[in-house]
């Protein structure tokens, strides 16, 4: 991989096929994800939507792009405006096209504003930013397999940060690529109207019974986790079960979020 340097934009090499496009300059150290396969790449979000994503994966690849949301929160989908290919999860597609349930726009341009620690482009203006809205090109559904030539992803239906949240897991690699169901040092919040604690917990749950993870990518903070990180997300979960902090239709009193520290 040549050197990409960026005044916005902070790229990784995971392997020689894999890469971390970061915004550290914001305080949600955001992260999407570019995945290279033979005839076709992903890009696994695209971001606050700050500064163009599309500048840092003109760089990488000359394949098609489709774009995978994991989520359709402002964070997440920031760049999908300049790709043509947009896949999501059949229960947040409503979200893409009509608008984010539960977040006023005064707040997501409060969020998207503050704590910005790096120069921004003079297109950005946060007190006109809006959210993408646009038609998805597919709905996504768990057990769908996206093949890219030579290189598979698995999807995985993980509501509880929003109803139509999806993990996605490299099976060449075991790279499990999580969003905002699991990321470390900050809290995973479930106690928005749009979020449901229950299901957080349950998804939680399916993603560390996964088999093969080599390496856990989450949406925000640290860049990668071990995979043994599953084993202390399984015994909590079990912990919350067995004590009955999980209420089916009344949410979890006593965990509105999730926050793994090391």
């Amino acid at each position: 991989m040549k050197n990409i340097v960026d005044p916005w934009f902070t790229v990784q090499g995971l392997d020689s096929k894999t890469f971390a496009i970061s915004e550290y300059g914001h305080w949600e150290k955001v992260h999407s994800f570019l995945l290279l396969g033979e005839t076709r790449a992903a890009l696994i979000d695209t971001g606050l939507g700050i500064d163009s994503i599309k500048r840092i994966t003109d760089q990488l690849t000359d394949l098609p792009i489709i774009v995978l949301t994991t989520h359709v929160h402002a964070d997440h989908i920031g760049g999908h405006v300049d790709y043509e290919t947009i896949y999501v999860h059949g229960d947040d597609a409503n979200w893409l096209i009509n608008g984010i349930e539960g977040l006023p726009l005064e707040q997501i341009r409060k969020n998207m504003a503050r704590d910005i620690t790096l120069p921004i482009p003079d297109s950005f203006n946060p007190d006109t930013y809006k959210p993408y809205q646009g038609y998805p090109d597919r709905l996504l559904s768990d057990g769908d397999t996206i093949d890219l030539g030579n290189r598979s992803l698995s999807i995985y239906h993980t509501p509880g940060h929003s109803p139509g949240h999806i993990s996605i897991l490299d099976d060449k690699t075991g790279y499990l690529f999580t969003g905002d169901l699991l990321y470390s040092d900050t809290p995973v919040y479930a106690f928005y109207p749009s979020t449901s604690p229950e299901d957080l917990v349950n998804s939680l749950e399916k993603i560390a019974k996964i088999k093969a993870v080599s390496k856990i990518y989450g949406g925000h903070n640290q860049l990668g986790l071990e995979p043994k990180i599953l084993e202390e997300v399984l015994a909590a979960i079990q912990y919350l079960k067995e004590n009955h902090l999980v209420r089916h239709g009344t949410g979890i009193h006593a965990f509105k979020s999730f926050s793994v520290h090391f």
